[in-house]
């Protein structure tokens, strides 16, 4: 059922705050004896968070809903929805999630990966508060969940990671090489360098009539490594 927005309504989703005062408005619409009955709401937006509409997926006794996964993105594909947010009340105003609510917003996270579309929350309401799955993190820790991922998908996303360790590693093993050789390069012109600097100021000494012995202890260096330089300048 199609749950029309009145004119005190948001159309765009900002945050959880704007979907609880939408939602608890649309949950104190109804008569006493349906507010104390179960209701699963989804809301359709575009990525930008508009709305596209409000739909009762279904209403259940005053402990449960069933819920069928696919009914649920029935008017998401029809109506070209990006994402959605999930909504359904406790009448006994517990905020709690029960296992089951665990578990639909599981198998519905699977439902729209495979659809395309994003389901971004999932909000407990009662007439005076709420929680989302998203606030207290718990929507992180189902979309991690491999519960109802098929098989195959699982052991793609394995081979996946396997890929990505593997070019990881060998990216961490190129910089290593890379940087070994621009050590050694660095390394060998420091070497050259100081063996310029080395030979001009052994020259530079011994044209001051500076002995080859004196030179050797001014620079701490050998005898026969003053008589090198000294040759190569023979």
């Amino acid at each position: 059922m199609d749950i029309k927005l009145t004119k005190h309504d948001k159309r765009y989703i900002e945050g959880t705050d704007d979907v609880y005062s939408i939602m608890q408005r649309v949950l104190l619409r109804d008569n006493k004896i349906d507010q104390e009955k179960e209701h699963l709401w989804m809301i359709g937006m575009n990525q930008a968070g508009y709305i596209l509409y409000i739909e009762l997926i279904a209403l259940g006794t005053y402990k449960s809903v069933d819920v069928e996964p696919l009914n649920v993105f029935r008017v998401a594909v029809m109506k070209n929805a990006s994402r959605v947010i999930l909504v359904h009340n406790h009448p006994s105003g517990s905020l709690t999630p029960s296992e089951a609510d665990k578990d639909i917003t599981d198998r519905l996270i699977q439902v729209g990966r495979i659809l395309n579309i994003d389901l971004v929350d999932h909000l407990i309401i009662t007439p005076k508060t709420y929680i989302s799955f998203r606030s207290t993190r718990l929507m992180d820790e189902l979309e991690q969940s491999l519960k109802y991922v098929p098989t195959y998908q699982v052991v793609e996303r394995i081979r996946a990671e396997e890929k990505l360790i593997a070019q990881e590693k060998l990216a961490v093993e190129r910089d290593k090489t890379k940087t070994a050789q621009q050590k050694a390069k660095a390394e060998k012109e420091r070497r050259e360098k100081s063996e310029s600097e080395k030979k001009i100021l052994i020259n530079a000494l011994l044209e001051k009539g500076v002995s080859v012995d004196d030179i050797a202890k001014i620079l701490g260096i050998t005898v026969k490594a003053v008589e090198r330089v000294v040759s190569k300048n023979a």
